[in-house]
This record gives structure tokens, C-alpha cells and sequence, in this order.
């Protein structure tokens, strides 16, 4: 189950700007109440952003939270998503857990695992004046089951000093973009840097934004929904074109992770790394103001302009024995304070949900993320957000697999097709 097309105005309307991604252990244990009513009662939120930053950040905004005791657990991203059926599934599970808006929620939604937190929503309540296209991303069957409190953009990032050594310009289309890739492989630099060892995920940011330049948001949001094949023409035009970024990839990134491909683009020994704007918190700090990016360059002009901006923030366990406390929690995660403090301890481009966050000191890297969302005719979420978990394994196994051996394509796609089928129960 997918999300309804958003227009990029519908979309932005409300919104301060843009959020990191709750990217990234400990045992799952919900709150000690079983009635559900005392206050006092200890709250669980099992947290996956176990990024050093983004970790000390929220560490320091479950501390500001008085109402109720509340332990933080922190769990690695990849252990997080696999083990988050079992922790919503749990007999006593967490009561608050840190997520992604959109078809993943609504995902969990369906199989009854999430607290309807609709009132939150409603009168004064802490989410009631978000954009309609939040609370749109936030709801299942009628109902909000979800709080979102950043999103963010994703881009073709890449050092400026870096760019100006090396003599080539920011490209606008892909004919453009394969003939940078040449002069920095050419200057003995592995032209893009991709971190799918510990996680594979990555490797679906090119094929989302392939597939929206060559077929577009709307045959995107479709494939995903199992709508169209993975082996279909369409899908094969895609990989034609990621075929040949494959020269261009640094082959040691099948071995690092997000963070680790972070680092050969800071040092310059690599050229540019598609990724979201959570880049910055992997950044060091003395390389930040020489960070930039640009949009996947264009490949049919015809295909109108759409970017990823993926949704994140907090649900709450149906099962969660103290509903009022992990509510309370929520609206208060979801408040302005406690949104303005995280964005600024995560060192993060973040952007805030919350429309009363002042955005106007944000860095000129945000406000330029904040335009490119502006000038974009839809907005995805991104691979596993616009179908769920368990479809975006059978993209990390089929786009790994490809990476590794690209002249296979045509039996990889085949295989994820056969895999996707599972899932989707087509």
C-alpha cells in the first residue's frame, strides 16, 4: 500500500523544510504498567538512530521529558528494521518506537501494531496545524498512527574545492553527468562513492532516481505497489543507464557502510555520493562549508522533475501498557522545543514538521534543499517508504547482486521480480 501522489506544494505547504533520516543493541521491553493508566509508569522508546550525533541528540531530548520515566534503547539500523515486526509483535513491547511516515507505517498499521494517536492530531493538539500532506502520510484507514517531526532531500553531493581541482562543472543532464564521472575517473579518483556493505540500501537511492528520471513518480509509486513487473522493459531501460554508473562506483564501498563511504568523499578520494541530506552529520565539521550538491541530472525532459524527500518521526505500539504515557511522549517529541533542540544537537541538515520552528538561521546547504523541493513536480519517499521492509530486501539482494555483476542483469531481474511477487502477494 502506497502513498497518494503528493504535488510538491501540497506537500510543502506548512512545512518549515526537511528532516534527517532516523538511519540507524538493546532488548525490546515496554513500559512496567499493565493497567495502562498510572503516569508514573517507565515508557520504552526503542530508537534507531544509533549514528553518534543523532544518538546524543535524542539522548538529550528524552532528558528534557519529565512527565514520565523513559529508557532509551538504541539499536543499529539494519538489527532495528529486521527486528521491528518482532518488537511491535512482542507481548510487551516498546511504547514508542522511531520510524518512517508513508506505505511502511501504514504497512504496520494494516496488521494492527500501531496506536491510533488521531487525537494528537485533533483541537490543540501538538500535530494539529502540520501540512494536510503530513497528516496524509501519517494516516491508515482513516486514522493518524503516526508522528513525523523531520524529513529531508536526497542529492548528488560532492566537495567544491574538490570540483574546482579536478575542472569540471556541476552537470544538468546525464550525458553531462557521465562525462564528469570521466574526467574525475581520469584524475585517478573513483568518480562516486556508495556504502552498501552493512547497508545495502543505498544502492536503491540510484535505482529510485533512475526510475523517476526514465519513467517517472507515478510508474515509480506504481512498481512498487506491484502495479508493474521488476522485469519488465521499463524497469530493464533503468538498469541500462545504472549499468553505466557501474565503472564509475568506488568497488570498495561493497564494503563500507553509509558512513564509511562518507569518508573518501571528504578526503577528496572520491568524487560524489548520492545520499540523503543526513550526510552532513557524517561529514567532519571543517569540510561542511565546502559541501554541496545537485539534483540527479535530467534524462528525458519530458518526464516531470521528482525528488525523494523521505519522512520520519515516532509510532507507538498498540500493545503499549501505558497508551497516556507514550501519547504524552509523543506530543512531546513532536513539539517545536523538543524538534528545534534535536535538529541542533544531530549536526544534521534537518528541517523540522513543526511549521512554528524558525528555519531562518539554517545553513545555505538547507535553504538550497528547501528550493530544490520547491522547484520538484512530486515528491517520493523513497524505496522501502513508498512499499514496506520487507520489499526493500528484495532490492538490496537484486541491486547488490547487480553491482557486483552487472552483466547478470537480466536473471537478477527476473529473480526480484519471482521475490517481489512474494511479498506482494501478486
Amino acid at each position: 500500500m502506497i502513498s497518494a501522489p503528493l504535488s510538491r506544494r501540497g506537500f510543502l505547504a506548512g512545512l518549515g523544510g526537511v528532516g534527517a533520516a532516523a538511519l540507524l543493541g538493546a532488548c525490546a521491553t515496554g513500559s512496567d504498567d499493565s493497567s495502562g493508566t498510572a503516569a508514573s509508569s517507565t515508557l520504552t522508546l526503542q530508537s534507531s538512530l544509533s549514528d553518534p550525533d543523532p544518538k546524543a541528540a535524542l539522548t538529550k531530548v528524552v532528558e528534557g521529558y519529565t512527565k514520565n520515566k523513559t529508557t532509551l534503547n538504541t539499536i543499529a539500523i539494519e538489527t532495528f528494521r529486521a527486528q521491528l515486526p518482532t518488537y511491535l509483535n512482542s507481548g510487551n513491547p516498546p511504547d514508542v518506537l522511531t520510524w518512517y511516515a508513508g506505505s511502511v507505517a501504514r504497512d504496520y498499521a494494516s496488521k494492527g501494531f500501531l496506536l491510533d494517536v488521531s487525537d494528537l492530531w485533533a483541537g490543540d493538539g501538538p500535530c494539529a496545524n502540520f501540512s494536510p500532506a503530513l497528516k496524509e502520510l501519517s494516516t491508515a484507514d482513516g486514522k493518524q498512527i503516526f508522528i513525523p517531526t523531520n524529513y529531508y532531500w536526497w542529492g548528488v553531493f560532492y566537495r567544491k574545492s574538490a570540483f574546482q581541482e579536478w575542472g569540471v562543472e556541476v552537470p544538468a543532464t546525464w550525458d553531462e553527468f557521465i562525462a564528469v564521472c570521466k574526467t574525475i575517473k581520469g584524475k585517478g579518483v573513483p568518480p562516486l562513492s556508495m556504502g552498501t556493505g552493512s547497508t545495502p540500501w543505498v544502492a536503491s537511492g540510484w535505482f529510485d532516481y533512475l526510475n523517476l528520471r526514465v519513467n517517472g513518480a507515478e510508474f515509480h509509486r506504481d512498481l512498487l505497489a506491484g502495479k508493474h513487473s521488476f522485469d519488465g522493459p521499463e524497469v530493464k531501460a533503468v538498469m541500462e543507464h545504472y549499468r553505466q554508473l557501474v565503472e564509475y562506483i568506488d568497488p570498495k564501498g561493497r564494503s563500507y557502510s553509509w558512513q564509511d563511504a562518507v569518508t573518501p568523499l571528504a578526503s577528496k578520494k572520491a568524487g560524489m555520493y548520492l545520499i540523503g541530506a543526513f550526510i552532513t552529520s557524517a561529514v567532519p565539521q571543517d569540510s561542511v562549508d565546502d559541501l554541496d550538491f545537485f539534483r540527479v541530472p535530467i534524462i528525458d525532459p519530458s518526464v516531470p522533475v521528482a525528488e525523494e524527500a523521505p519522512t520520519d518521526g515516532y509510532f507507538a505500539s498498540a500493545k503499549s501498557r501505558n497508551v497516556a504515557g507514550a501519547k504524552d511522549l509523543l506530543a512531546y517529541l513532536a513539539s517545536a522545543p523538543a524538534q528545534q533542540q534535536f535538529i541542533e544537537l544531530a549536526k544534521s541538515s534537518n528541517l523540522p514538521t513543526s511549521p512554528t520552528v524558525d528555519t531562518s538561521k539554517f545553513s545555505p546547504l538547507v535553504q538550497k534543499g528547501i528550493t530544490l523541493l520547491n522547484e520538484s513536480k512530486a515528491i517520493t519517499q523513497f524505496f522501502n517508504r513508498d512499499s514496506s521492509d520487507e520489499l526493500q530486501t528484495t532490492a538490496d539482494t537484486a541491486l547488490t547482486k547487480f553491482l557486483d555483476a552487472p552483466g547478470d542483469v537480466g536473471k537478477i531481474l527476473t529473480e526480484w521480480q519471482a521475490s517481489a511477487k512474494k511479498v506482494l502477494g501478486s
